[in-house]
């Protein structure tokens, strides 16, 4: 599935600050893009199998820009292609004096003065505006604000921190390459039950066992939140992986079970995996 991202808006709202962001957390971007080029450039990406793209449409565009609602139609069409229109904004006045700060002429001014030009853009990105998943207001935001809260709004479905669930015994060692380690042999052990020692984590008898005691879905609950604090500050800082490690006694029953249900809490908001290191051994 492509992710594709349309950034447009009021000219001086932020679009090139937007685009730098999406830039940084792995988005292919390009600024400017006219929307007539669409379907051969999806032709182009899916050669070089490029699955987050980011561009910038706008009225620098010119006559191009009013093909854009005729290239959303065409995008409906493709099941592989997932689109959203991000818009950006600012009040008049905000507008009017970034424009004196830069001494830069608007796109749609034919004086030096930008106020009849934001006028005109606004009437004539009306309803782009109301197609967009998302809308910013930048007039009270500084650049390093506004990346904050697109950082939020992408990071938080898309993140570049990957994490690796990984279930081992510590009676085989303790798994060495963790970032965090949690110790659950004091949950019920299925090893203790004779029709569930042969099963794994991985079996519903063996995963019903466990998760259908309080202590378990206390300790989950607990646990579930305490990581949903953690995850985003390691984002911040920057940590691209993550390893989360579940022990248990073999690394066969109780570790599997809580490793598979951590990751299916989290699987929707983070780019997540699941490994099982001991999980084929003797128990």
């Amino acid at each position: 599935m492509t992710e594709l991202i349309f950034i447009t808006g009021m000219s001086g709202a932020g679009k090139t600050t937007a685009i730098q962001c999406l830039e940084d957390i792995g988005y292919f971007c390009i600024d400017n893009f006219p929307p007539i080029l669409l379907p051969k450039f999806l032709t182009l990406i899916k050669q070089a199998a490029l699955t987050k793209i980011a561009l910038v449409i706008d009225l620098r565009g010119g006559k191009f820009f009013s093909s854009f609602f005729e290239t959303l139609n065409f995008l409906v069409e493709k099941e592989d292609i997932r689109y959203k229109i991000f818009f950006l904004d600012a009040d008049d006045k905000t507008l009017v004096a970034r424009y004196k700060a830069t001494r830069r002429r608007h796109p749609l001014a034919s004086t030096s003065t930008p106020f009849l030009g934001i006028l005109k853009e606004r009437r004539l990105l009306k309803d782009i505006k109301e197609k967009s998943f998302r809308i910013i207001d930048t007039s009270k935001l500084k650049p390093y604000q506004l990346k904050e809260k697109i950082n939020n709004i992408f990071l938080a479905k898309d993140t570049s921190m990957s994490i690796s669930f990984v279930s081992f015994g510590f009676k085989n060692g303790i798994l060495i390459d963790a970032d965090l380690i949690f110790d659950v042999r004091f949950l019920p052990n299925p090893h203790y039950i004779d029709d569930l020692r042969p099963l794994t984590g991985k079996d519903e008898k063996v995963a019903s066992y466990v998760l259908n005691y309080v202590l378990t879905t206390d300790f989950l609950k607990r646990l579930t939140n305490f990581l949903e604090f953690l995850f985003p500050l390691y984002v911040k800082e920057g940590k691209t992986q993550l390893v989360i490690g579940i022990g248990c006694t073999g690394g066969r029953h109780r570790s599997v079970v809580i490793v598979h249900s951590l990751y299916n809490n989290f699987k929707d908001t983070y780019n997540c995996t699941v490994s099982h290191r001991d999980i084929g051994k003797e128990g």
